[in-house]
């Protein structure tokens, strides 16, 4: 029987660092002109070893991408596979199209939770307790292996979203119910920013990314000033940020027994390692030239969220977000990243002594913000630089301004949704949005073109990090509530979770308190994942259009594709085990509304009605909570 890996046997920073490799496309131009019209690729998932513990420690079965790169030494096309996968290399204005391939014909690394809603290829009855320990558990649920990549952050049609239901086994023997195809065109349309892909299937998401599938896809615009004054080359890095568990035998450790074995066997609420993995590797070092780099900083664990700051305290810059550059370069000392969040950042190591090491460290909380500090012998650590012997050379002088972030008027009602958890003593049993299951009709319908105020409530004890398919939004505040005076009065309104009616929502201003707290100055941009704290509503606007639209109208499309076809988008959790577990909603995207089909005094009598009914609710709460 294998045992755990104690993390502190495990030497640091005597794993290089390795940048990922680039995948190279087959390139389509023009018979006449000569010119790119696209990138071709074939990527298959599959399952190998890889050395991720430090030399001498045995390698590691994984799961990761398989694809064609540029061989460094000779420049021709070879065949690589690693986790996390090579990055895409994407240009602005050309279509990327990706084959995806499922190799993966052996069977899960870690346990199945059939008592879950999950792909089920064999369409195995949901079993009953007592449940069988893993291992062997559910040999239904563990082959075939069903998957699907998903695109995060991309503007592209629902049928190369890479949704949970548009999962498919090996040779597409099993599809899932929303399957159209595998091979997936992605416009690349929006500005240039850090995306990353992951697989996303319905129901074991957590189990195939803690596995290995994921990696960066890089979109840049050749047009764009700013890039010309940015690291380029050996200089700008991708750094993928991932906590794990191992055993002695270097096999990963995931949980096999859930926190509710009566009722969920498998599930955890969240799985934390005890180690840190930068690009595949466990805690790694990178040597430094006397230079600026560029780090593409991406928050690639399950669930633990990350405070980074180094070792010397000094000072960085951080110039992009989720969706691209900020309005401006923010300095800071710590950067807080949570699960499926990007940074763009510049570190200045011109000025520092050969042989300086410096730590990246991290003091988040887990579960964020509430929870226990990281060991600062193991998980308080990520990497360490290391600064060569090099003539030094200062960094480009950047300009003022970065990008200019629209301002967003709403032009359609608000929406509120609540952030919801089913307790019990052993802890989460379920967790909700608005208080809804994944297979409750769709409640989230906007109108292309339209902006939206979305109002969440987050009413758990921890921080959850929501992330919307299709769209980038921005952040408009945050602000304090008496969040158990609002899930007390929530909780009368619509009774026992889940529910099993359209959820009746609470208005939050009765319950607010202090004033709005703006953003932080590097959330100012373009956001596609946004952490949402406990005790807190977070409000951001959204708005149903193509990051670049200058000026669209509700009903108007602008997206190079109709996104209302096909089986539509999600929007959900990014800690894994709670998107798993129903922290999951389908997103719609309709083609006309009030706007278009009754006109504008049709849609102002229908809007001017609702916030009469919302007025007379607020002051019948207000009467009840002054009596209280």
């Amino acid at each position: 029987m294998t045992k755990p890996l104690d993390p502190k046997l495990i030497p640091k920073y005597v794993n290089e660092l390795e940048a990922p490799p680039v995948y190279k496309p087959r390139i389509k131009r023009s018979p006449c002109t000569g010119r790119v019209k696209s990138h071709h690729y074939t990527i298959s998932m599959n399952e190998f070893q890889q050395q991720l513990l430090p030399p001498g420690f045995p390698m590691t079965t994984v799961w990761g991408y398989g694809g064609n790169i540029k061989d460094p030494s000779t420049r021709k096309s070879v065949y690589f596979e690693s986790t996390p996968g090579a990055t895409f290399e994407a240009v602005k204005g050309v279509p990327a199209h990706v084959q995806w391939v499922n190799n993966i014909t052996d069977s899960q690394l870690f346990a199945v939770d059939p008592t879950l809603h999950w792909a089920n290829p064999n369409n195995m009855a949901t079993p009953e307790p007592p449940f069988l320990p893993f291992p062997p558990g559910y040999p239904e649920a563990q082959s075939p292996i069903p998957l699907v990549t998903h695109l995060h952050g991309g503007e592209v049609s629902t049928d190369s979203d890479g949704g949970p239901n548009t999962w498919f086994t090996a040779d597409e023997e099993i599809v899932g119910p929303d399957f159209v195809t595998s091979r997936y065109r992605y416009p690349n349309e929006q500005e240039a920013t850090t995306l990353w892909y992951h697989d996303h299937t319905l129901g074991t998401t957590r189990l195939s990314v803690a596995g290995g599938l994921a990696g960066f896809y890089l979109l840049r615009d050749p047009k764009n000033k700013i890039e010309r004054l940015l690291p380029k080359g050996p200089y700008e890095i991708p750094l993928v940020i991932q906590d794990r568990s191992f055993n002695e035998d270097g096999s990963y450790l995931y949980p096999e027994e859930g926190n509710n074995p009566d009722i969920h066997p498998y599930w955890v609420p969240s799985f934390t390692g005890n180690t840190i993995m930068v690009n595949g590797k466990v805690w790694p070092n990178l040597n430094v030239k006397r230079r600026q780099y560029r780090f593409r900083f991406l928050n690639g664990s399950n669930a633990r969220v990350y405070n980074l700051s180094f070792s010397n305290n000094m000072k960085f810059l951080q110039i992009g977000s989720d969706g691209g550059f900020l309005p401006r370069a923010v300095k800071l000392k710590e950067l807080l990243i949570g699960p499926g969040e990007r940074a763009d950042v510049l570190v200045d190591f011109s000025n520092m002594c050969a042989g300086t090491s410096i730590i990246l460290r991290n003091n988040a909380n887990t579960p964020f913000p509430g929870g226990s500090p990281p060991d600062p012998e193991t998980v308080g650590q990520i990497m360490q630089f290391t600064v060569l012997k090099s003539k030094p050379k200062p960094p480009k002088k950047l300009l003022r301004r970065l990008n200019k972030i629209p301002k967003f008027k709403p032009n359609a009602p608000s929406r509120l949704i609540t952030l919801n958890v089913i307790n019990t003593p052993n802890g989460p049993q379920e967790l909700l949005l608005d208080g809804q299951k994944f297979v409750s009709p769709v409640s989230e319908t906007p109108l292309v073109g339209s902006t939206e105020i979305w109002e969440v409530p987050n009413l758990a004890n921890n921080v959850h990090p929501i992330h919307i398919h299709l769209i980038q939004f921005q952040i408009l505040n945050r602000q304090k509530m008496d969040i158990d005076a609002y899930r007390e009065e929530w909780t009368r309104l619509n009774g026992k979770l889940p529910l099993d009616h359209p959820t009746i929502p609470l208005p939050v201003e009765p319950f607010l308190i202090g004033n709005p707290i703006p953003p932080a100055s590097n959330e100012r941009g373009w956001k596609d994942t946004v952490l949402m704290l406990p005790g807190e509503v977070t409000r951001i606007i959204a708005r149903w259009a193509p990051q670049d639209a200058k000026r669209v109208k509700p009903g108007e499309n602008l997206f190079p594709f109709d996104p209302s076809r096909g089986s539509g988008y999600v929007w959900h959790c990014h800690i894994l085990e709670h998107e798993d577990n129903e922290m999951m909603r389908p997103l719609e995207v309709r083609s006309c509304s009030y706007s278009t089909k009754r006109g504008y005094r049709g849609w102002k009598k229908d809007v001017t009605k609702i916030l009469d009914e919302v007025n007379s609710e607020l002051d019948d709460i207000s009467k009840e909570l002054s009596r209280l």
